[in-house]
């Protein structure tokens, strides 16, 4: 049986692992995940977009990014917004779901899922919110783990390879 390692990274953390996140994210991407980038993606864009963007915000308190190893190798992360405006002080954000090709099926999506309910449920959060592309293979998992349908928005964004628009299903899960 596979073993499944996950962890919230912080402070060095975040610069140890910044060329293992940029791999998956790479990997990912390029496999054809809707998650906000356009093909081709390469490690080096990956470790511009967490070092430009998402460790500033991690270092600022504003968001949680989680980890995750199968067997003892990266496997892939998932990130949680915990800053949003004002009046949403209980509410958190999934964003940049990412299991690397290589690991899926094998219940590393699930134990990211886990960990995002306990870092919100640990930072007061009583309601989660995320946005998936319609139809997508992670739709099972995040009905799996608790989250509803809230709606749908036809062609909300291009596939990652450009081709076509794809429709955005937003679900919410309550704490």
């Amino acid at each position: 049986m596979a073993e499944i390692h996950v962890q919230s990274l912080a402070g060095e953390a975040l610069e140890a692992h910044a060329d293992a996140l940029a791999e998956i994210i790479a990997q990912t991407v390029n496999d054809g995940a809707a998650i906000g980038f356009m093909q081709p993606f390469d490690e080096a864009d990956g470790r511009a977009f967490f070092e430009g963007q998402v460790f500033p915000e991690v270092r600022a308190g504003r968001r949680r990014l989680i980890m995750a190893w199968l067997d003892g190798v990266p496997a892939g992360s998932v990130q949680l917004i915990v800053t949003l405006p004002a009046n949403q002080p209980h509410r958190s954000e999934v964003a940049k779901m990412m299991v690397a090709p290589a690991a899926r099926r094998r219940g590393v999506g699930r134990a990211l899922m886990a960990a995002v309910d306990t870092a919100a449920r640990d930072l007061g959060k009583r309601l989660i919110t995320l946005d998936t592309r319609t139809g997508d293979v992670s739709e099972p998992l995040y009905r799996t783990a608790g989250f509803v349908e809230a709606g749908v928005i036809p062609g909300y964004a291009l596939d990652p390879d450009g081709k076509q628009l794809h429709a955005t299903t937003y679900m919410y899960k309550t704490l």
